[in-house]
């Protein structure tokens, strides 16, 4: 182990709520000019090449790729390398290799090392949200959000680990007087993290933190679309102390990668699409059924009946909407309104999207940033085409800004599109809020549950009896009641769970929740006879 920290009461969890902490103190400014300054710096750093980590080593490949900024095409966000079958098999042997003495290491050694992490990203927030922001265009408030959300799983998994003492139990009964059983939950071996674009790092530091964390090793490869935080992920994990091999940073083409390692891994963590996630689970469950993680997004509703406080639905549904260009499996995707309210929110809502700045997420005014790329704003176009060729009406939006220089389209909410229409079921990643007008709140239960999928979902009610009511009947992992910050967002590690129902989510075990660690564990049970 190269270190070991102080030890720390990890009972006492907190989350680190870095913006909102500046704001309670009255430093808002301070806060701009940190992330100004990071910024500047970012700047310097752009167009640097960064190499493969695999064990303790850097390795560059032969081919490599560029990823270039989101919002302005014309700068290059750096050079990653395009592994091959080689680099692939080395890290599988590494990481194979470290798993036979990390699997041994007592689990209060693994809490201080993931403490560690986290006060190292703590200390580096504004550096890696800067390059975030760079990398998949995330305006800052989010940026800085999600590095909190990853210093949170680093904190709260080993404030869960602690809690449960290693998930080592004495079992009670005893049949044989001179018998003494416990339960311990132990590792598999090699996980093979495959990571999305839009939350490089909080998703990224999950799956793999579960990983590790329980005694595992880890093979991340990072979207091609946004590959840099996964980097400076692994590299603060090497700083920390976590020895070589137990996580390593592979970067590349998906398919390649797991056709190299599909007979080897013990393990598989995914978040994207549904459909890939499929066709990788059949794909592994033939060769040999093996635990896997999937979360693979949302369609995600929200209800306003006629006991709404229209201030704060619409708050909370243009942040869920257009956060991020709903670039987010928890976006709200539909909204469900009473007829009695109907109208009034149609007008509400239309103008607190029309003040929606978009532009540059560098700056402090911008709220929405630009799409990931070029196929992004394709799939924009076409659900706005049909939509409209379905016979949907766009109040607002609707038009691409620019697709050459930065990938800017417009917040668009659609109205009278059909029921039967495919949009109502069809996941977007693209912000377009489809809205439609309801009897009463059965019958929009009714409609958010008819989906597959059920990631997250809210209501916006002042009667307690209609949220309770809400809750009880909604097919969905994740659900808030008059959320302002965000009608379907914002879950946080150690206060909301986040997982999902159906398809969106595999194992019933939730991200950033009390049983989430288990994904990555197995049961022995353990007798002595004396």
């Amino acid at each position: 182990m190269m270190f070991m920290p102080k030890k720390m009461n990890v009972k006492e969890y907190f989350n680190e709520r870095t913006y909102q902490k500046y704001a309670e103190e009255n430093k808002i400014d301070e806060f701009e000019k940190e992330f100004d300054k990071a910024v500047e710096a970012f700047r310097n750093e752009l167009g640097k090449e960064y190499s493969l980590i695999i064990g303790k080593d850097e390795i560059k490949s032969d081919q490599k790729f560029e990823v270039r900024v989101p919002f302005d095409t014309s700068l290059i966000l750096g050079y990653f390398q395009q592994a091959k079958k080689e680099h692939v098999e080395d890290a599988l042997a590494k990481a194979k290799e470290a798993y036979k003495d990390w699997q041994y290491v007592d689990w209060k050694d693994r809490i201080e090392l993931s403490l560690k992490a986290a006060e190292l990203i703590s200390k580096e927030k504004f550096r890696l949200a800067a390059a975030m922001t760079f990398e998949n265009g995330k305006n800052r408030y989010e940026a800085i959000g999600e590095v909190d959300e990853a210093i949170d799983y680093f904190r709260y998994y080993a404030h869960v680990l602690e809690e449960n003492k290693g998930f080592i139990r004495n079992m009670e009964s005893k049949i044989y007087g001179n018998e003494t059983t416990y339960s311990v939950m132990r590792p598999y071996g090699v996980w093979l993290i495959y990571a999305p674009f839009n939350f490089p790092l909080a998703i990224t530091t999950t799956m793999s933190l579960g990983a590790i964390i329980t005694g595992n090793t880890a093979i991340i490869k990072p979207s091609p679309k946004a590959p840099l935080s996964a980097y400076n992920l692994v590299k603060i994990l090497l700083e920390a102390g976590f020895p070589a091999g137990v996580a390593n940073y592979i970067t590349g083409d998906a398919t390649e990668i797991m056709k190299y390692t599909e007979n080897y891994i013990d393990g598989f963590a995914f978040t994207g699409s549904k459909e890939v996630g499929h066709m990788l689970l059949k794909e592994l469950y033939n060769i040999n059924p093996r635990p896997v993680v999937l979360e693979l997004g949302g369609k995600n509703a929200v209800i306003i009946t006629s006991n709404a406080d229209l201030k704060k639905a619409v708050e909370g549904v243009a942040r869920g909407a257009f956060g991020f260009g709903a670039q987010k499996c928890s976006a709200t995707a539909r909204v469900y309104v009473e007829e009695k309210v109907y109208d009034d929110f149609i007008k509400l809502i239309i103008e607190r999207t029309k003040e929606i700045k978009i532009g540059d997420p560098t700056k402090k005014e911008t709220f929405l940033g630009p799409l990931i790329d070029k196929t992004a704003v394709e799939k924009y176009k076409k659900f706005v085409n049909q939509a409209i060729n379905d016979g949907g009406k766009i109040l607002i939006g609707g038009k691409v800004i620019d697709e050459e220089n930065g990938y800017f389209v417009e917040p668009t909410i659609i109205v009278n599109l059909p029921r039967n229409s495919e949009l109502w079921k069809t996941e977007f990643f693209t912000p377009i809020l489809l809205v439609e007008k309801i009897k009463n709140l059965d019958e929009g239960i009714t409609l958010a549950n008819d989906v597959d999928y059920g990631l997250t979902a809210g209501i916006f009610s002042e009667d307690k009896k209609e949220i309770e009511y809400f809750f009880d009947r909604i097919e969905a992992g994740v659900v808030y009641a008059n959320r302002i910050y965000g009608a379907t967002t914002g879950a946080m590690p150690g206060v909301q769970s986040f997982g999902g129902w159906k398809h969106s989510g595999f194992t019933g075990k939730n991200a950033g929740g009390p049983f989430y660690l288990f994904n990555f564990l197995r049961e022995q049970s353990r007798t002595i006879h004396e």
